[in-house]
């Protein structure tokens, strides 16, 4: 595919011309036609949006995947202007996506990292002073945090245990376990 040439302009009765015949066959080769005509306006609606020559060149693929589909479902009066529609929708689309991908660093993934997971020297210490700080908590986050880190338990189960709804089962493992961590950083520092 030749992404940065000029689109060859086609009358719309050419395109209408296509698209039906796509439509009544299904064969690819004749969307292929239809579509190749496009992709350089494609290709630069989705270089404008995505800014990366790669994710440009994706998406111009990708666009043509959803029109196998959506070329046969929707009513379309002008394929130039239906399809420069279809190929921002997407752009949007992919935008939106990238947006919710949140990368975790590994110290926010493991509890406390180098706290509660020290080194095999340092682990005896880290013991004592996670006992040392397991006093300080409440009765109600130690019992929790007890019954949920060192028992295995479930929500479900400590609520039964203790007789604490859900959502103060929930409140005291969320506290106890910040004020776990406050009180391992101060001891290490």
């Amino acid at each position: 595919m030749n992404f940065f040439s000029r689109p060859k302009r086609t009358d719309d009765a050419d395109e209408n011309k296509l698209l039906n015949s796509y439509r009544e066959t299904g064969d690819l080769a004749v969307l292929g036609r239809l579509y190749e005509k496009q992709v350089p306006m494609v290709y630069g609606v989705c270089l404008k949006y995505l800014k990366e020559e790669e994710l440009a060149k994706d998406a111009v693929m990708g666009i043509f995947e959803e029109l196998v589909n959506k070329a046969k479902l929707n009513e379309i009066k002008q394929f130039r202007s239906w399809l420069y529609v279809v190929s921002r929708n997407y752009c949007l689309m992919q935008l939106r996506s990238a947006k919710k991908v949140e990368l975790v660093g590994l110290d926010d993934f493991m509890e406390f990292s180098p706290v509660l997971h020290p080194e095999d020297s340092n682990r005896e210490a880290a013991m004592i002073a996670l006992e040392r700080c397991m006093e300080k908590l409440t009765a109600s986050q130690k019992q929790s945090i007890d019954l949920f880190y060192l028992n295995e338990k479930c929500y479900k189960e400590i609520v039964e245990l203790t007789g604490f709804t859900l959502n103060e089962v929930k409140s005291y493992i969320q506290n106890g376990k910040r004020n776990l961590k406050i009180c391992l950083e101060k001891n290490s520092a």
